[in-house]
C-alpha cells in the first residue's frame, strides 16, 4: 500500500463549526462517534502505483460486495486508462492493467477516461462504462482519429478479465451507468447528446430511449433496491425507468432548487448519491447543492423531502456550491466533500462535512488546500466494515494560481479512505 501522510490544513482539528438554519455556530467540541474522536487517523489519502502519466479520477470509484474490493479508473485525462482494485483487508492497491489493452481497443478505439461509477451486477461482475476525455476531443475538435463513442465495460472479479460489452451511441461518450443487479440490464446516459441508454448485453438488445436533457449533462443516474434506475430531465424533473413495464415514468414537480438558482445549474442535476436501504431512502445532492432524502417506491415516484443547503455560505447564492460525492456512514450521517471546479465556500479550500439528516445538524471535520485536495468524486461507495471512499486529486503546485482550463492543469490522483468511527490508518 502506498501510503502518504496528511498535511492537513484543520481547524484545529477539534474546533468543528456547526451549521443548523442560516447560523453558523462555532464551538470548541469534539465530534464523538461510538466513544471515538474524529482525528487526523481517520482518514487517509492512498495513492495509485505503477501510472507515471496519471492526472485525475472522475467519478470513477466503485464497491464491489463480492470480492470485497474497491475500483478505480485512473486516467491521464487524454487517452491512457488504468484499472485498479483496493484490498480492504491486506490494503494493498493493485494496477490490473490499462483498460485498452485490456478490452483489446484498437487505437482507433481509444477512451479518455472513464467518468462512471463502478457497480457491482449478477455474479459478481463489476460494470463500468467509458468517456472521451478532454471536451475537445468529444467534439472531434482537436484530434487526429475524433471520437467514436463510449463503451459499456465488465470485469470478471473471478477470472480477472475485462470484456468489451460495445458502443453506446456513436460519438457520444457514456456519462455515467448503472446496472440490474437481478438481470444485468445496463442503464447509461450519453454525452454531450443526454440519451437515456438500455441494454441488455446476454440478448443483444439496445433501446435508446431519446434525449432527456441537453447542455452540461447531470452526472448520475442511480437504481433502487428493486432494480428501477432514475435521472433528471431538463427540468430537473426526476425520472424513472420502471423495470416491470420497461417505459419512463416522469415526476409531476422539479427537485427542490434554491430561488435564484440559475437554469444551467438545474439542468445539470444530480452530482451524488448515497442509499439508506435499511430506511428505505436514498439520499441526493443537486449541482444547486441542496440535499435531499428520496423514498422510492416499487411503482410510480416516491415522495422527495427537503433536507437544505449542503452549507451554509453566508451570502446570496447558496446554490453555488459543487459538491459531486457523498456517502452514508454506518451512524446514519452524510459525508461529503465541497469544492472543487473553482467553486469554493472557503477560497482555495475544500471542506469534508458532515450532516445528520435526522437533526439537520452540519459539522466541517477537516479544511484542506488545493495543493492537498483540489475535489473529492464518487458515491456510494461503502465496504463491509463502514469505510467510506472517495476519488480524489489535488493540484500541482505550479498550477494552483493558473487559468488554465481544470482538465488539463497539472493534477494528483488519490484514493480518500475514511471512517468517521475508527481509525483507517
Amino acid at each position: 500500500m502506498q501510503t502518504k501522510e496528511l498535511a492537513l490544513s484543520l481547524f484545529p482539528l477539534f474546533l468543528i463549526i456547526v451549521l443548523a438554519g442560516s447560523t453558523a455556530n462555532c464551538q470548541t467540541a469534539a465530534n464523538i462517534f461510538d466513544g471515538a474522536t474524529i482525528t487526523e487517523k481517520n482518514i487517509d489519502f492512498i495513492f495509485y502505483p505503477g501510472f507515471p502519466e496519471q492526472h485525475s479520477t472522475w467519478n470513477s470509484i466503485g464497491y464491489s460486495p463480492t470480492s470485497n474490493s474497491v475500483f478505480m479508473g485512473v486516467t491521464d485525462h487524454v487517452k491512457t486508462t488504468a484499472l485498479y482494485e483496493y484490498l480492504p483487508e491486506s490494503g494493498d492497491m493493485i494496477n490490473r492493467g490499462y483498460i485498452a489493452d485490456l478490452a483489446n481497443l484498437r487505437e482507433f478505439q481509444w477512451q479518455g477516461k472513464v467518468h462512471s461509477k463502478f457497480v457491482e451486477g449478477p455474479n459478481g461482475d463489476v460494470y463500468f462504462s467509458t468517456d472521451g476525455g478532454v471536451l475537445r476531443s468529444v467534439h472531434f475538435r482537436d484530434h487526429p482519429n475524433g471520437y467514436r463513442g463510449g463503451f459499456f465495460m465488465k470485469w470478471d472479479t473471478e477470472k480477472e478479465k475485462l470484456t468489451n460489452l460495445g458502443y453506446g451511441m456513436e460519438y457520444d461518450a457514456i456519462k455515467d451507468m448503472d446496472v440490474d443487479p437481478e438481470t444485468g440490464v445496463m442503464y447509461g446516459i450519453s454525452f454531450p447528446q443526454v440519451h437515456f441508454l438500455v441494454y441488455d448485453a446476454d440478448k443483444n438488445d439496445f433501446r435508446d430511449l431519446g434525449r432527456l436533457g441537453g447542455g452540461h449533462v447531470p452526472r448520475h443516474n442511480f437504481t433502487d433496491w428493486w432494480g428501477n434506475v432514475y435521472y433528471v430531465d431538463w427540468r430537473q424533473r426526476l425520472v424513472k425507468y420502471e423495470k416491470s413495464t420497461e417505459e419512463l415514468v416522469f415526476a409531476r414537480e422539479s427537485l427542490p432548487s434554491f430561488e435564484g438558482t440559475p437554469g444551467k445549474t438545474i439542468i445539470t442535476g444530480i452530482t451524488a448519491f448515497a442509499k439508506d436501504e435499511e430506511n428505505g431512502v436514498i439520499y441526493l445532492i443537486t449541482y444547486g447543492a441542496k440535499v435531499l432524502a428520496f423514498y422510492p417506491t416499487e411503482d410510480g415516484i416516491g415522495e422527495v423531502v427537503d433536507l437544505g443547503g449542503v452549507i451554509d455560505t453566508g451570502d446570496d447564492r447558496p446554490w453555488a456550491p459543487y459538491v459531486p460525492n457523498m456517502n452514508v456512514g454506518d451512524n446514519g450521517k452524510l459525508y461529503y466533500f465541497v469544492g472543487g471546479h473553482r467553486q469554493y465556500v472557503i477560497e482555495d479550500h475544500t471542506l469534508l462535512v458532515e450532516m445528520d439528516p435526522a437533526t439537520g445538524e452540519r459539522n466541517i471535520l477537516y479544511k484542506f488546500h488545493v495543493s492537498e485536495m483540489r475535489e473529492a468524486t464518487g458515491s456510494n461507495t461503502k465496504d463491509k466494515d463502514g469505510n467510506l471512499y472517495f476519488a480524489g486529486r489535488k493540484l500541482g503546485q505550479d498550477a494552483i494560481d493558473s487559468d488554465e482550463n481544470v482538465e488539463v492543469t497539472e493534477s494528483t490522483p488519490f484514493m480518500i479512505k475514511f471512517n468517521p468511527g475508527k481509525e483507517v490508518r
